[in-house]
């Protein structure tokens, strides 16, 4: 549905600075039809910039951005404007008018695209039972909540029926619960209505909530992209590690593991806890073969993709020797450390 390839778009610098700032750096994105595609960095990674290219809000300075297979940089103005009008847009401040009611909010594009006022209130009137929004049609934006402001924005880009939602830290702006139901709506948009959803955040836990895949961005690179479990389970970057452990809060550290040490005077060995089933039947074998006895003393297990994922720290007690040939044989999966 969306390509990038070998995108770089290159900001001017004031005199005498040179070289301009490069907000994207040589990225290149396939966004399968009817995924949800994740794009996480932290602030300054170039993920913004790089949602603005797929709308061409802004040019890229070189490469070729392409939605439904047309290149927006060989169309002509009306024609990336038609390209446009098949993408919706939701944003972290929600952006409402207001000035306007709901209804009148969600028309609002409607009107632009030159609908008709009985077309423009039915369709708005359709996408707001949509959301759960029908009866408060004629409110206005400060009267509602934030995650019914969001819900508004929601609709208000559904409203031409887009093939695209790109979404630009939609749920930074709310609390867990809020995000929670908001995300839930955005994955019964894409599984009810069929929409690619592309989400910009710097929250892995929104990319595990909602997304198939997710591209992690860093100094304006994709450092690292492919399917969420593949990437939660084995990642390869030092940023997306980052990432995934702030997510999965499954490996103890700092003065939680001075803690864990303190209280356990075997060694402590963290092994991690995947949906391959093999693993566990594997490590249980070898504390039986060995004589190893063990206590579980932190577990941060969850699931990605209805998958579970996580890590245990144990406390592993027996003959140095025996424990060492453990460890051996798990690959040297020793990762908390040993008294």
């Amino acid at each position: 549905m969306i390509e990038l390839r070998d995108v770089t778009k290159t900001f001017p610098q004031g005199k005498g600075e040179g070289g301009g700032l490069r907000a994207v750096d040589h990225v290149s994105l396939h966004v399968p039809r009817g995924s949800v595609y994740g794009i996480v960095g932290h602030s300054g990674a170039g993920k913004s910039t790089l949602l603005r290219l797929i709308n061409h809000l802004e040019e890229p300075t070189s490469g070729s951005v392409l939605v439904g297979g047309a290149d927006l940089g060989a169309l002509g103005e009306r024609g990336r404007r038609q390209v446009r009008q098949s993408i919706g847009m939701v944003f972290q401040q929600f952006n409402l008018f207001r000035s306007r009611t709901v209804l009148g909010n969600v028309a609002y594009p409607l009107k632009v695209a030159g609908a008709s006022r009985a077309e423009a209130r039915e369709r708005a009137a359709e996408v707001l039972r949509f959301v759960g929004l029908d009866g408060h049609a004629r409110r206005y934006p400060e009267q509602l909540s934030g995650g019914q402001r969001q819900r508004v924005g929601i609709a208000r880009a559904l409203a031409t029926s887009p093939g695209v939602l790109l979404c630009d830290e939609a749920t930074s702006a709310l609390d867990p619960q809020t995000t929670h139901e908001v995300l839930a709506l955005l994955e019964r948009v894409n599984r009810e209505l069929g929409i690619t959803i592309v989400l910009i955040t710097h929250e892995m836990d929104v990319v595990r909530s909602l997304c198939d895949r997710v591209a992690v961005m860093a100094d304006g690179k994709v450092v690292e992209s492919g399917g969420v479990y593949e990437v939660f389970s084995r990642p390869q970057h030092p940023t997306t590690e980052a990432f995934v452990r702030s997510a999965l809060h499954d490996r103890p550290d700092g003065p939680a593991l001075e803690r864990l040490r303190a209280r356990h005077g075997g060694r402590l060995v963290t092994v991690p806890v995947t949906g391959d089933a093999a693993g566990g039947h594997e490590l249980s074998r070898l504390l039986r073969e060995h004589a190893v006895d063990f206590t579980v003393a932190h577990a941060g297990v969850g699931e990605v993709q209805n998958r579970p994922l996580g890590s245990v720290t144990l406390e592993l007690r027996g003959a140095e020797a025996d424990i060492d040939a453990v460890v051996a044989r798990l690959g040297g999966l020793e990762k908390a450390g040993a008294r």
